[in-house]
């Protein structure tokens, strides 16, 4: 009787866990397909040791991440979905910054994917004094999106396209060469090594962090179970507002902290809007209704610009270039006395009125100033009756705003 009941006991426990583990199994099966990676990956012993190491000693590290994401997973798989990218890509967003919309390598990439200057510009982000776009959440995540497309169409395999967004193109492309194949296994050779040892754990952390989250017992409270959900529906949405119009002036006109709307916002460098005609900025899509009805652009006392101090630069000479009090620039800058240097920048708090009065210096041009109060030159030739584009040092213009 007591073998009866043994094998019987036995027996459901094999039912139970087969269960439990086979759907897993697939789902672990289907991140690997995503990803055009065959199912033999998963008895990689790199990888293996990897993904046990995220999900025992790193697990606290691991749910720190998804926490620190969860302003903005919802939308990255939005967008990776509607874009028919495999969903294994917002890992790769989690590998390249741990979800910090600040990371700074020492390369000088930055931003959630991890975006070099000279790759940001070719995908459109600006970087300028004012904000840096590869720490938008939102068009930084359009950017990887378009470069992941073209890499697949250049390689044709997902797991390439995530090798060349990390090495390089030109890198994967010789490895490939020189190994004679591009299956990933052959790529991944520790011997051989035909890819520097950081892309070769590349790719294996990538798929490390999807499986861990298919793992139930990565999630031991109600809380970590639903970390991938919260905020499931609360995307975030573009919406246009003034230039040079502060963060915190915006928030308050919506009904949002000044700290979220930082955290959704953390391209800008000074915490305002470029001074330009208008600007983008992110927003909880259940705001949306609030900015259409409350929101009024220009509506700020002031318009604020960055200064780079240049040689020869005085703070009273700053002050009468833009219309106000050299008091006016120590105060908001919180500087002790007028000293200035050359390449210090400062904030020149403006006020918004119909035009400000500018004093020609040295290296002037009417270009110039028109670019940098992005005003046409024709518009500023006809309020201060100049038939020519002939300017001179002293001469005092009147800039429409």
């Amino acid at each position: 009787m007591r073998q009866l009941l043994f094998v019987w006991f036995m027996l459901c426990g094999l039912a139970y866990g087969s269960l439990y583990v086979q759907p897993l199994y697939r789902d672990d099966i289907a991140v690997l397909q995503s990803l055009d990676i065959n199912p033999s990956f998963l008895r990689d012993p790199l990888f293996i040791q990897l993904k046990n190491g995220l999900a025992t000693t790193k697990k606290r590290h691991y749910l720190q991440m998804l926490e620190r994401g969860s302003l903005y997973i919802p939308t990255l798989r939005k967008m990776i979905h509607d874009n028919n990218i495999p969903q294994v890509f917002l890992y790769m967003a989690m590998a390249e910054s741990n979800f910090k919309t600040n990371a700074y390598s020492r390369a000088k990439a930055s931003g959630l994917w991890q975006f070099m200057p000279k790759t940001a510009k070719i995908y459109g982000l600006k970087i300028d004094e004012y904000i840096d776009e590869r720490r938008d959440p939102v068009r930084s995540t359009e950017a990887a999106i378009a470069y992941l497309k073209k890499l697949h169409k250049l390689f044709g395999k997902w797991y390439l396209a995530a090798l060349a967004y990390n090495s390089g193109e030109g890198r994967v492309l010789r490895a490939i060469k020189r190994a004679g194949s591009d299956e990933l296994q052959v790529l991944l050779d520790e011997k051989k090594r035909y890819l520097p040892k950081e892309s070769r754990n590349y790719i294996r952390k990538i798929v490390s962090l999807a499986l861990i989250a298919n793992d139930p017992d990565m999630f031991t409270t109600k809380s970590h179970t639903h970390m991938f959900n919260r905020g499931e529906g609360k995307t975030l949405v573009r919406v246009k507002v003034s230039g040079g119009e502060t963060l915190e002036h915006i928030a308050s006109q919506i009904g949002m902290s000044v700290s979220d709307m930082k955290k959704l916002n953390p391209q800008f460098n000074y915490g305002f809007t470029p001074p330009q005609k208008g600007a983008y900025i992110n927003i909880p899509y259940e705001k949306l209704a609030y900015f259409k009805q409350f929101y009024k652009p220009g509506k700020q006392n002031k318009m604020f610009f960055v200064h780079t101090v240049k040689k020869g630069d005085t703070l009273g000479a700053i002050a009468r270039k833009y219309g106000i009090s050299y008091k006016m620039i120590q105060r908001f800058n919180k500087m002790r006395n007028a000293v200035i240097y050359p390449k210090q920048t400062l904030v020149i708090p403006v006020p918004r009125r119909e035009s400000i009065h500018y004093r020609v210096k040295k290296g002037d041009s009417i270009y110039k100033i028109a670019r940098l109060f992005n005003v046409k030159v024709e518009r500023i030739k006809e309020r201060n009756g100049l038939k020519s584009n002939v300017i001179h040092v002293g001469d005092k213009l009147v800039i429409p705003n």
